[in-house]
């Protein structure tokens, strides 16, 4: 395939015309649920017939795009792989860093990052609060069953009633503090609440003395893959902080492709 060497803006930035043709040619593929044919695509994206052709022969000879019968196309599934090898070699964590530091500079507080290992949530990073006078044990590679975490508590919302009710069942709700969730009616009628503000608390639940507030992380398919909180001394957890910490969540769900 011939590349044109002439420059020209798009979209206020410079680009090789013929990729911003191949893109057209894409976007509009990507909002058919049909195969599209040589005229209509043409049609769509104000190019010359030939032109078009040209440009989706090469397309097609790279797997970007597929020919399923005479005159028309789709996309290819090399696109499929692609965004595959694109979607396993993403690291929740280094995504993250850039926004949990953001947090942390914000509320100056200790920002945590974990994920789900079967019942219990696993610390995976975070950046310390250095001025801290009270230790927070989140360490890096802790771990806390499910209904004692602000997270856990968000996955077991994503599980619904009777997962979360088999969660009872398998683990019982263990004591930590005198504010740990005893029963599964005050759990549920907890989860209620985490429902409509999309962030949730450990009142002291997991650690005497150490307060915390978290929200969910999602991938491009809409899974909870992970959860951002914070932890405090709960003389200094300010309840408010809650939707700067469902924000920062939402940001990191963009960077992973989520909406």
């Amino acid at each position: 395939m011939n590349v044109a060497h002439t420059m020209q803006p798009a979209n206020g930035k410079t680009s090789i015309q013929v990729i911003d043709r191949m893109m057209e040619l894409i976007d509009v593929l990507s909002k058919s649920g049909n195969p599209v044919n040589l005229k209509e695509l043409a049609k769509l994206t104000n190019l010359h017939p030939s032109t078009a052709h040209r440009i989706l022969n090469a397309l097609a000879h790279y797997r970007l795009i597929d020919r399923v019968q005479t005159g028309s196309y789709r996309l290819g599934n090399r696109l499929l792989e692609l965004g595959n090898i694109t979607k396993t070699r993403i690291d929740i964590r280094k995504e993250a860093m850039p926004f949990m530091n953001e947090l942390h500079n914000q509320l100056r507080e200790t920002v945590n990052l974990s994920i789900r290992e079967g019942d219990e949530m696993v610390y995976v990073e975070r950046v310390t609060a250095e001025h801290s006078a009270i230790r927070v044990a989140h360490l890096v590679g802790a771990k806390a069953p499910l209904h004692v975490t602000a997270v856990g508590k968000i996955f077991l919302i994503e599980d619904g009633k009777n997962e979360t009710l088999n969660y009872v069942k398998r683990n019982g709700l263990k004591v930590f503090t005198k504010n740990t969730i005893k029963d599964s009616q005050t759990l549920f009628t907890e989860l209620e609440k985490i429902k409509s503000q999309r962030y949730a608390f450990d009142n002291e639940e997991a650690e005497p003395g150490v307060s915390c507030i978290g929200a969910g992380i999602y991938d491009d398919s809409g899974s909870l893959v992970a959860g951002l909180s914070i932890s405090s001394p709960s003389h200094r957890l300010n309840r408010l902080w809650g939707k700067h910490v469902r924000t920062t969540a939402e940001k990191i769900t963009a960077a992973l492709g989520g909406s």
